[in-house]
């Protein structure tokens, strides 16, 4: 089945808001593999689990098409407000039921999504929808993210291993398969021609604000809201307030860095 996560309106706000733009490299990555594998042009891209369309925008000027799929409509509506770019169309779906006909897909992307889905059904759906040598791109990030702040960059991370460490109790198995990097969806995706890369690197500045928006969005995080909101509510007070009096800073605008690594699991379809 598909996971129906991250539909609340106020959820899809916070992701339209918080969550991280894939970085440009892994962009280049997975268009020089789709170059390597499929002759132009590339026509169609479908951004699967697609949330509020960061990963969608970051495609849209290299097809002539790309479409969104995700399951939450309240996730559509905040994709569908960012103007600017006429060749994304959204629609409400599922990874494991397209509105596509056969071979008729140039890539199919996922970025922080397919472990929600039904790992069988997905992958019979893929090979059904991408053309020959068509391209699979599934992408995540190692949520072991690392702060820096002057000299106190470390007791800022352990900050957000204690909030995390708060959350275990909250966290699906389908998180953890995120965080082991997809190792087993990438030994059953029957394609021959498949590969992964891992370390590709995100290096940016971030608001205080910004970085507990960002854990906020955690669906471990907003489990545990649903079952204690109060802790929750007071567990995001508590981590904001304990950077800023580590960062000596009253601030919540005030910048820092956050790096973090992400991965790709690239695989082409048999011409």
């Amino acid at each position: 089945m598909t996971y129906r996560m991250f539909e609340e309106k106020h959820h899809a706000s916070i992701y339209q808001r918080y969550r991280f733009v894939p970085p440009e490299e892994i962009r280049d990555i997975i268009l020089h593999y789709l170059e390597r594998k499929k002759v132009q042009p590339h026509a169609l891209a479908v951004d699967l689990g697609c949330g509020t369309g960061q990963n969608s925008r970051l495609m849209a000027p290299h097809f002539q098409e790309v479409v969104g799929i995700d399951i939450s409509e309240c996730q559509l509506e905040e994709a569908r407000a960012v103007a600017g770019f006429n060749n994304i169309t959204y629609r409400k779906g599922t990874a494991e039921e397209l509105p596509f006909p056969d071979a008729s897909v140039d890539l199919l992307t996922a970025a922080s999504a397919v472990h929600w889905f039904d790992q069988q059904r997905f992958l019979l759906e893929a090979g059904r929808v991408l053309k020959p040598c068509g391209c699979m791109a599934l992408l995540g990030f190692d949520d072991n993210f690392r702060l820096h702040y002057g000299s106190c960059g470390d007791r800022l991370t352990d900050i957000c291993d204690e909030f995390k460490k708060v959350l275990l109790p909250y966290t699906s198995t389908q998180v953890t398969v995120a965080n082991i990097k997809l190792q087993e969806l990438y030994t059953a995706i029957p394609f021959p021609d498949k590969e992964r890369v891992e370390c590709i690197p995100l290096k940016q500045q971030i608001s205080v604000r910004n970085i507990v928006g960002f854990m906020e969005s955690f669906s471990m995080y907003q489990a545990f809201q649903r079952a204690e909101p109060d802790a929750a509510t007071a567990l995001l007070q508590r981590t904001l307030d304990r950077f800023l009096k580590e960062m000596g800073v009253t601030s919540p605008d005030t910048l820092m860095e956050v790096t973090l690594e992400y991965f790709c699991v690239l695989a082409s379809k048999p011409e």
